[in-house]
């Protein structure tokens, strides 16, 4: 169980950290390219390109996606779909984009890392994550470097502390979105990148048309669509399996490398702007994921009887229902999960939302008294 549990935390951490590269990599880039634009006409031209990833000829080529593998979109999912691209691809990039046009790249390549404070916070509120002195410090060191920030840009004028204070929304919008999404985890990617693309495509547009927003050059806006494709679609696809490896808590403690990563591409890009509490915030930030990233999590916990779908395998210590032939590879189908007992490394992914303390302890000895 260790060894695959060590396994399942290297698959979720390289899943966090490719949705965190592309990301990342897209915030210089769609301040570059998005000069002139409105803010909404940038976040609709952003997920049209996101949406495209998730058409299955894309998706299967991008991502080697197989035919029966996942879990499909249902009705029941469509509500959180709609607060998803809401939150995370109509507010989100908008807020983003009419930031990135006030504020320099770098700073607000770093203030995204306050993302990772706000999904840290979110989980433990609306999903009850476990919270130990570990994270909490982690999440601390997050808010300090971002409160340095704003010292940083309040020096240069209102403008860019308006700029900077958008980014933070941005960064609330996307927090939200990433809560919202844990219970998208377990559904096809594909769909849910779609579906969100198009929604937030289609409101951002109408927004833009509605407020009087003109249309850039053809070069331009397809370059934005680019940039969306790899930093928002293909970057949400790895999310979401990130997601449902080892929880929405500490995906978004690890993909919070993507502030990191656009500071790195914005200095490439050739800014320039760096200073004495950009340093510092850096530093306190760096430090914050790492002590997230190195957590560990293990201790006796209940599995109550659950029957869901999604996409599994036989040999990950959960998914012990039997076929007549045991596929090898990943497949989706409904299946049910017995009450169970155990201790293992774990993470609060679709398996193990379980509570901690008193209450965990009685659950633990309810499931035992089940047993016997």
């Amino acid at each position: 169980m260790a060894g695959q549990t060590k396994s399942t935390v290297f698959r979720g951490v390289g899943f966090a950290l490719l949705a965190a590269l592309l990301f990342g990599a897209s915030t210089p880039f769609v301040q570059r390219f998005g000069v002139g634009l409105g803010p909404w006409l940038t976040a609709a031209l952003l997920y049209l390109g996101a949406a495209v990833t998730g058409l299955g000829p894309f998706a299967t080529l991008l991502f080697r996606a197989q035919s029966g593998a996942e879990a499909p979109l249902h009705r029941r999912n469509i509500p959180r779909l709609l607060g998803v691209a809401l939150s995370g691809a109509v507010i989100g990039p908008a807020a983003l984009a009419w930031g990135l046009q006030r504020t320099s790249a770098m700073s607000a390549s770093l203030m995204l890392a306050l993302e990772a404070m706000f999904t840290v916070v979110l989980g433990v509120a609306i999903y009850r994550e476990s919270m130990d002195r570990r994270v909490i410090a982690a999440v601390g060191l997050l808010l300090v470097g971002g409160i340095l920030l704003v010292v940083e840009r309040s020096g240069q004028g209102p403008a860019q502390m308006l700029g900077l204070l958008a980014v933070l929304l941005a960064t609330f919008a996307w927090a939200i979105d990433n809560t919202l999404s844990r219970a998208l985890a377990d559904v096809d990617p594909s769909a849910v990148v779609l579906g969100k693309g198009m929604i937030g495509a289609s409101c951002s547009l109408l927004v833009a048309l509605g407020s009087g927003e003109t249309l850039g050059q053809w070069p331009q806006m397809i370059a934005l669509c680019v940039v969306g494709a790899l930093g928002y679609g293909s970057s949400l696809r790895f999310y979401l399996l990130a997601q449902r490896t080892f929880g929405a808590a500490r995906t978004g403690s690890v993909f919070a490398v993507a502030p990191f990563i656009g500071a790195l591409v914005a200095f490439l890009l050739g800014e320039r702007g760096f200073s004495l509490w950009l340093g510092a915030a850096s530093i306190l930030m760096f430090i914050g994921i790492y002590l997230h990233t190195t957590e560990r999590h293990s201790h006796l916990h209940p599995h109550e009887g659950l029957d869901h779908e999604h996409a599994h395998r036989h040999d990950d210590g959960h998914h012990t229902h039997m076929h007549e032939a045991m596929p090898e590879r990943a497949h989706s189908h409904g299946h049910r999960h017995e009450p169970l007992v155990h201790d293992h490394d774990h993470m609060p992914d679709i398996h193990h939302s379980h509570l901690h303390g008193t209450i965990g302890a009685e659950s633990i000895g309810k499931a035992r008294q089940s047993d016997d």
